[in-house]
């Protein structure tokens, strides 16, 4: 699984940085940056729970399963 974060969404609400250190941070314009190119499988549930809480909807996932 990818993900990114859409930086004109983002409002750097943190949320996602909380829920899930390992692959987000919050970059020194205050905005959420994505840290793996990859989400490692035992981080997945936590991606997914970070983008369903981010308010604006700025976390998008990509399964490459299917590629």
């Amino acid at each position: 699984m990818k993900v990114r974060v859409d930086t004109d969404l983002c409002a750097g609400f943190g949320i996602c940085v909380g829920i899930c250190p390992e692959v987000f941070e919050l970059h020194d314009d205050g905005y959420a940056t994505v840290l793996v190119s990859e989400v490692p499988p035992e981080l997945e549930e936590l991606v997914r729970r970070a983008a369903d809480q981010c308010p604006t909807q700025a976390i998008s996932l990509i399964d490459d399963s299917s590629a």
